[in-house]
């Protein structure tokens, strides 16, 4: 493991680490006073909480795991495990979504249940979302300085339980004034907030499993830079893919077919160079240097290529003889 991925998996672990707290102390204390009180918007809440916790836990593992360096069977290295991360944190929450909506969906149409409030209730739920919004925006920072794709989707789900928790606290209040079945549509409301943020981590984890190109006004923005480079005369080919934050690419450089291939390859190296400093995310390119535009004659296949030097000088030695030297 380099230095550099082991510190980032350190930030990582840290910063999840003091989510994983606050989210255990604020999902036991929700169940607790939810039960106490008969809310099942607090009680659903408390479940969201937890379900933060169990999250947490997997966004450690997968920090520790894809930092790892690249090896025999994983050439490309194992940031992949982020993205398969991201794809279970994805479906364990639209499941827990699932449960809370069939839950609530029963108790809105059938809300028997006396329910007691108290002033915990409210305590713990603005506490809830003062907490968690604090949470949201210490690991959305974090995530941007790493540039990590998980770590910035566990800040969102802090987000979204703040945003649910705001609707259970309206669920309160609602009861207060004897409108019980504002309880059961609050917790409607955390389980919608729950799919929401499923569905949105589950769609970005596909896209990089089936590795999604980069946006075509990004790709426009790497092929500008590359060819601001001396000496380049054209840029094609260029293909981009995603894994957990960061993007490999590879494209073809078109040279002038008189240089040298040692220039022509020093050309590739500073257009390579000169993308990295401008896209920060892009840690791997390769590149292919072209004498001549070839984008035509890569498409047509193997009956396009051109004989080799060896296959000329035989042809020529053929009709020529020993005017031909073994140059």
């Amino acid at each position: 493991m380099s230095v550099e991925s082991k510190t980032n998996a350190q930030v990582m672990t840290r910063v999840t680490v003091i989510g994983a707290v606050v989210d255990g102390l604020l999902g036991l204390l929700k169940i607790g006073v939810g039960f106490v009180s008969q809310s099942h918007a607090l009680v659903a809440d408390g479940v969201h909480s937890l379900s933060d916790l169990g999250t947490d836990v997997l966004v450690i593992l997968a920090a520790k795991w894809s930092s790892e360096e690249p090896d025999a069977n994983h050439p490309y290295g194992h940031d992949r495990i982020e993205t398969l991360a991201t794809l279970i944190l994805g479906s364990v929450l639209l499941a827990v979504a699932g449960g809370i909506f069939y839950d609530s969906l029963q108790r809105f149409f059938d809300p028997s249940v006396a329910i007691e409030l108290g002033i915990a209730a409210f305590a713990i739920t603005v506490a809830s979302i003062v907490s968690k919004e604090a949470i949201y925006r210490y690991t959305r920072h974090y995530a941007q300085l790493l540039n990590s794709k998980l770590l910035m989707a566990n800040a969102w789900h802090s987000r979204t339980d703040a945003l649910s928790s705001i609707a259970v606290l309206v669920g309160l209040i609602g009861v207060s004034f004897d409108l019980i079945w504002l309880d059961a549509l609050a917790a409607l409301i955390v389980a919608v907030f729950i799919a929401k943020i499923a569905l949105t981590l589950l769609w970005d984890a596909m896209q990089e499993l089936i590795d999604t190109a980069l946006p075509e006004d990004q790709v426009t923005a790497i092929r500008a830079v590359a060819l601001d480079v001396p000496g380049l005369r054209d840029v094609h080919h260029i293909r981009t893919r995603t894994m957990a934050g960061k993007t490999l690419m590879d494209l073809h450089l078109q040279v002038d077919p008189r240089v040298s291939v040692s220039e022509g390859h020093e050309i590739g190296c500073w257009v390579a160079a000169s993308i990295r400093a401008q896209f920060q995310e892009i840690t791997d390119i390769t590149f292919h240097i072209d004498p001549e535009d070839d984008a035509e004659m890569d498409q047509e296949g193997p009956t396009s290529l051109r004989p080799l030097r060896r296959e000329v000088l035989e042809c020529l030695r053929a009709d020529w003889g020993p005017l031909v030297d073994d140059a």
